[in-house]
């Protein structure tokens, strides 16, 4: 529904580009242009119409270009860096999260630890562990200088659990795919949802369901199973594809564990919840 709406607003406003106005409007339209196809692409982002999100995100990057907006131009990219990291294509993740810090001083330390931690997840799906640890690292410093009242009001949601929550994905492809201590990451996972609000319930749906996954894969399958009721509680709530992504991915894990009741019932109930959205 957001995607319908915003999608006919974005193409109205696109049609504006064309109208006479004053040399003085110009910024501020582009500005405006920049911020909605943002959220346009997001929501296409989410619901899997990844060809119209790349095209909106860029969209919105060229728009914050023309506008001369410094921080509306590190959130486009930082969406495209994201985007690309899901699809799979870390090495153009690395490069959107890199030309979004260009000029990094006209950033805010939050600006600059959301694009840290983009570099992050690319570096840890490529199983780079050297470099995700120091990007990781960087995000964190960065983060430590965070001043809510610097920023920008779209980056109100980045706060200390959206920073555990999205560095802690980072490192959970280290621990999945190069054997990576688990501990730090589900202490960041943990963090991530306890200090979610329900305003941002999505989000902490998201990094309970990881945070399962991980203790599915490294840890305890019963206390997984737990988690993940808990999860599935949440997910259940949501229309995200990608939250429904990441509960395929708890049912996988549970599935190594054909000899754990608890993990048996939670895969099923899985099953269930995922066939129900098709």
């Amino acid at each position: 529904m957001v995607q319908d709406v915003a999608g006919r607003a974005m193409q109205w406003a696109v049609g504006l580009l064309q109208a006479q106005r004053s040399e003085r409007l110009r910024a501020d339209l582009f500005a405006a242009l920049s911020r909605l196809a943002t959220v346009v692409g997001a929501s296409a982002f989410d619901s899997h119409h990844h060809q119209y999100a790349t095209r909106t995100f860029e969209f919105a990057a060229d728009c914050a270009e023309e506008a001369g907006d410094w921080h509306l131009r590190a959130k486009a990219y930082s969406f495209l860096a994201r985007q690309a990291v899901w699809l799979g294509r870390p090495d153009d993740g690395l490069t959107y999260a890199e030309t979004g810090l260009v000029r990094s001083d006209r950033l805010t330390a939050t600006e600059r630890a959301m694009l840290h931690t983009a570099r992050a997840r690319a570096f840890g799906t490529m199983c780079n562990v050297r470099d995700c640890m120091a990007a990781v690292g960087e995000a964190d410093e960065a983060f430590s200088r965070a001043r809510p009242s610097e920023d920008p009001p779209w980056m109100a949601y980045y706060d200390e659990a959206q920073h555990n929550g999205d560095t802690a994905h980072a490192l959970f492809d280290l621990v999945i795919l190069a054997g990576h201590d688990p501990g730090r990451t589900a202490c960041r996972f943990d963090t991530a949802v306890q200090g979610h609000t329900a305003a941002y319930h999505r989000s902490r749906a998201i990094s309970r369901t990881k945070l399962a996954t991980l203790i599915m894969a490294k840890g305890d399958p019963r206390q997984a199973a737990e988690i993940g009721q808990h999860a599935l509680d949440e997910v259940g709530r949501l229309t995200s594809r990608r939250a429904t992504d990441n509960l395929r991915e708890l049912g996988t894990f549970a599935s190594r564990h054909p000899a754990v009741s608890e993990a048996v019932t939670l895969r099923g109930r899985i099953t269930a919840a995922v066939s129900s959205r098709h």
